[in-house]
This record gives C-alpha cells, structure tokens and sequence, in this order.
C-alpha cells in the first residue's frame, strides 16, 4: 500500500482575494494547532455538494467577514505533508466590502505582491506565490 493512502486528504478551496489597491489579503494561523503562526492565503475546506467558488465565498464570509466576488481559477496544487495531503484548489477573488476581521485566525493584512516574500507560508503556499509573481 502506498504512503499518501494512509494520510487524510482535503481539498481546500483558497482565495487570493485582490484589493483596488493592487494589494492582496492575508492572514496569520492561530499559533496553536497545525503550522501554527504560519501565513496563508485564507480559505477552507470543502463541504460536500458544495462547489470550490461556493465553498471559497462561505468561508471568507465565515472566517474573514468579507463579501468577495470569486474570478478565474489560478493553480490547483497537490501537497503532502507528514500528516496529510491537501488539493489546494486556487481562485482570483476580488474583495466587494466589508471589514475584514480575524475571525479564524490572529491577523490579518493586505500586501503588496513584492512584500509576500517577507511573510512565512506553509509550503505548499510557495507555489501559489511563484504564480503570482511570475511575468
């Protein structure tokens, strides 16, 4: 039996939720828990029934208090980690209104793409941030 068979799997609908400014929102993981302390790009998992644009409105809704409008898809990424193996599925999101709170995690900020580099991202995360920046 392989490796990546054992480990739970989720899929995780991500937003790069862009601002009129050109800036992108992020958030900073609760330190306790699993790569705690850790930036991201906010997010969740999927529930069942639920499409990736569905699931990515909710949990924006739910995690950060915003209204954004989801756009086009950007990069679907499979990572494994020691403990489990994630899809990150990930959209273009546009912010509408609202205060962004931090609901789910300890803080939140909005960066230029230039500044993601000086922000620690799980691993998985850097690819997301390659795309990004690439011409």
């Amino acid at each position: 039996m392989s490796e990546t068979a054992v480990l739970p799997h989720k899929i995780i609908g991500v937003a790069v939720i862009w601002n009129d400014l050109g800036e992108i929102l992020i958030d900073r993981r609760r330190s306790e828990g699993l790569m705690g302390g850790l930036w991201e790009f906010p997010g969740g998992k999927v529930e069942a029934g639920e499409s990736i644009e569905e699931c990515i409105k909710r949990e924006i809704s739910e995690e950060l208090a915003i209204e954004i409008e989801v756009g086009e898809h950007l990069i679907t990424i499979d990572h494994t980690y020691t403990h489990l193996r994630v899809t990150l599925i990930v959209h273009h999101c546009r912010y509408v209104s609202g205060v962004p709170q931090p609901i789910e995690c300890e803080e939140i900020r909005w960066v230029s793409l230039d500044e993601l580099e000086s922000y620690t991202f799980p691993e998985a995360n850097s690819q997301i941030i390659a795309v990004l920046q690439s011409p």
